[in-house]
């Protein structure tokens, strides 16, 4: 694991995040984590791994925390998702219960993001992990390119539906004000006859 980010997908306020050396691919990898984190919603995979360059992303949705890691491509996928498991269970554990008002609120617990990284980096341990571990299954696995792709159509969309909405309700109100001015180009004459007959009318009783 090269990178572990916990952020509240609401508002993508980050809770907690790995103390890591960037270097400038890193950085990269890093900002399209952001980028997904901002695509996410209650109808997103709650399980994804996601293809980006010379690594993979994978992020656990549960409850508005997204928790997501940034990994080699070479690293077991099974092994990754048990590891954010175990992080999931330790932080709603500790702050299920919180009231949440600032960033970088839980910090504290980089210290166990860090000793469960050991732990699941270790050589020694590595093939047991592997082997015992139980699979991890109905896993998204996605493309960072098609992901960003189809969402910035899918905000296109949204924004061309939301224009055709505004033209629509433009279109009614001018077509509502053309006909009354039509009804009133069609029947003021026939109101001022009315009009100049009760006049008429009126001297002539008086």
């Amino acid at each position: 694991m090269i990178s572990t980010l916990i952020t509240r997908v609401s508002d993508q306020l980050p809770l907690c995040a790995s103390i890591d050396d960037d270097d400038l691919e890193l950085k990269e990898q890093k900002q399209q984590s952001k980028l997904i984190i901002r695509r996410l919603n209650s109808q997103s995979e709650p399980k994804c791994t996601i293809s980006s360059g010379n690594y993979n992303l994978h992020y656990l949705l549960v409850d508005d925390i997204c928790i997501l890691t940034i990994t080699e491509k070479s690293y077991p996928q099974k092994l990754i998702f048990n590891y954010l498991d175990e992080l999931k269970k330790e932080f709603f554990n500790l702050h299920a219960n919180q009231f949440i008002n600032k960033p970088y609120q839980f910090q504290s617990f980089e210290l166990f993001i860090q000793k469960t990284t050991r732990l699941f980096e270790q050589p020694r341990q590595f093939t047991q992990l592997n082997s015992e571990l139980q699979d991890v299954t109905q896993i998204m696995n996605k493309n960072i390119s098609d992901l960003l792709w189809r969402g910035d159509n899918l905000d296109r969309m949204s924004s061309l539906s939301s224009n055709l909405r505004d033209e629509s309700l433009k279109y009614k109100r001018a077509a509502k004000k053309v006909n009354f001015d039509a009804l009133i180009r069609k029947y003021t004459p026939i109101g001022v006859i009315v009009l100049l007959l009760f006049i008429i009318i009126y001297y002539k009783l008086n």
